[in-house]
C-alpha cells in the first residue's frame, strides 16, 4: 500500500464513523495524544516499562504495539494533511527539498 492509497483508505475509515469532522484543533490534539502513545512504546521497547500490573509480555507483542501505534500516528497525520488538501506525495517533496536545501549533497547522496 502506497501512501495516497493509506490515505483515502483512512479518509473513507474515518469518515464513514464521523471521525473526520473533527477540525486541525482537534486532529492536531489527537495526533499529540497517539504521539504519547508512540513514545510509550519506544521506551517500552527500548527500556522495559517495569511494571507489576502490566504484565510480561513478548518481543513480538511490544513490537505489534510498536507498530499499531505508528499507525495511529500516521492516520492522524493524514487526515490532518487532509483538511489542508495536502497529499503524502507534497509532504515528502517539500521535506526532502528543504533537507536538501538545507545540506546539500550529503541528502541528495541516499
Amino acid at each position: 500500500m502506497n501512501l495516497d492509497h493509506f490515505q483515502k483508505w483512512v479518509n473513507d475509515f474515518y469518515g464513514e464513523r464521523g471521525w473526520t469532522k473533527y477540525g486541525p484543533f482537534i486532529r492536531v490534539g489527537f495526533l499529540m495524544e497517539e504521539v504519547g502513545e508512540l513514545a510509550r512504546a519506544v521506551r517500552t521497547t527500548e527500556i522495559g516499562r517495569d511494571r507489576p500490573d502490566e504484565g510480561d509480555r513478548s518481543v513480538e507483542e511490544i513490537r505489534a504495539e510498536l507498530i499499531e501505534e505508528m499507525g495511529d500516528v500516521l492516520g492522524n497525520l493524514v487526515l490532518l494533511a487532509e483538511q489542508y488538501g495536502v497529499g503524502p506525495e507534497e509532504i515528502m517533496k517539500a521535506h526532502q527539498e528543504k533537507l536538501v536545501k538545507r545540506f546539500g549533497e550529503m541528502a541528495e547522496k541516499k
